[in-house]
């Protein structure tokens, strides 16, 4: 309509993990684009409210706790990190696309937030201490390091960005800041021997970006702070910044769909957006490793299923014409539609989806397939090669 703001157009952006995504696939990055819809994760969801607690922690005021007053601090820290649960419990149980919500995971939660308190505690030379024993001073003594919690970092362009957990000041016996600390925490597991190659490269890229923003810096050293033992790695190498404009210049946003790179890292293995490719499928059958896994994707035809029950009856499928048009087999299994996995069942049946189903992590060691709350259960809709695609707003 006349007078009407067009929506404004996002400029492009690249961030560290979207840039580890376009080097395993450029189709697994360019569907991640798509607004497709994205599955949330147990794992996850852990990491935002450990993460968010410690912030909380660095960042609220707590003036009111005396000096010399001791005996709060779990108390605090318990309070904040169930406020983060519950918030990432309701976004998590608001996105269609998703496991079971584990509660027993809470215990877990707790500990790996008392893991990256002792990493702070550590930051200002204290080790050992009973976390009950953390007075009000000491804790302002570890707020006043922090320079920057939970932020967004971006190159002065906006074409690169990343999010920054921890900016904290190194300072000497003398109590003068001799540098910065960036600190990345990490829920997921310890590395062995060094950091990921993927990490390594995100904390030099945060490094790099604030070396650039601020040539008066003074020294800046990074470190990936893992919570589930208190473990600190650093990173080390060369500047990233020209190869990350590069990736940049690379990953330009185009409605026509990138070229998939088949391989074991890409589509045999971990991927969020199988539902709408077909080159996975393609190299499964090509080098016949196609439903041969204990834990299988699949694309199959649904022929009965007991809503009661969540029993059912599948035919798995062949690709056919580049993967395109799926092609029964006439081999049939009995499957098992439980929990989550048949409620999402239920969902696509509702939305009066025919044709093909893609089925994602099928536990296939028994001779009833199951699909339980940890699988995708989703239309099969694989986007076209070189045909423009016009994603939904």
């Amino acid at each position: 309509m006349a007078g009407e703001t067009p929506p404004a157009v996002r400029e492009h952006m690249l961030s560290p993990s979207a840039w580890n995504r376009y080097e395993t696939c450029p189709r697994m990055y360019w569907l991640s684009r798509q607004r497709l819809p994205r599955k949330a994760g147990m794992a996850a969801s852990l990491g935002t409210a450990v993460h968010a607690s410690i912030e909380d922690l660095l960042l609220n005021d707590y003036s009111n706790i005396g000096n010399q007053q001791d005996d709060w601090l779990p108390e605090e820290a318990l309070r904040v990190l169930k406020l983060r649960w519950e918030e990432e419990k309701e976004v998590f149980m608001n996105t269609p696309r998703r496991p079971k919500w584990k509660e027993e995971k809470w215990k877990e939660a707790i500990k790996q937030q008392r893991g990256g308190v002792i990493m702070l505690l550590d930051h200002v030379g204290i080790q050992g201490l009973d976390h009950k024993r953390i007075t009000g001073a000491l804790w302002r003594k570890i707020q006043k390091h922090a320079i920057a919690v939970e932020g967004e970092l971006k190159t002065k362009d906006g074409r690169l960005m990343g999010r920054l957990d921890l900016l904290l000041a190194d300072v000497n016996d003398a109590g003068e800041m001799t540098g910065w600390l960036v600190a990345d925490l990490k829920t997921g597991r310890t590395p062995d021997k060094k950091l990921k190659t993927e990490v390594n490269r995100q904390l030099r890229l945060y490094r790099d970006i604030l070396l650039d923003n601020n040539p008066n810096a003074p020294k800046v050293r990074t470190e990936g702070w893992y919570t589930q033992n208190s473990s600190k790695w650093p990173a080390i190498g060369e500047n990233v910044l020209e190869q990350a404009y590069a990736a940049w210049q690379e990953t330009q946003p185009t409605t026509i769909p990138m070229e998939p790179t088949p391989g074991k890292d890409s589509c045999g293995g971990f991927c969020d957006w199988k539902a709408w490719c077909q080159h996975w499928w393609n190299w499964r059958h090509e080098n016949g490793t196609l439903h041969k896994d204990d834990f299988s994707d699949a694309v199959v035809l649904l022929h009965e299923f007991d809503s009661n029950s969540g029993s059912a009856v599948i035919e798995l499928c062949e690709p056919f014409d580049g993967g395109i048009r799926a092609i029964p087999t006439g081999i049939r299994k009995s499957a098992k539609f439980d929990d989550r996995g048949k409620d999402a069942l239920q969902e696509v049946l509702a939305s009066k989806h025919q044709g093909p189903l893609f089925l994602g992590s099928i536990m296939t060691a028994q001779s009833t397939w199951r699909i339980g709350h940890w699988c995708d259960v989703l239309p099969w809709k694989p986007i076209l090669d070189g045909v423009e695609y016009i994603r939904e707003n």
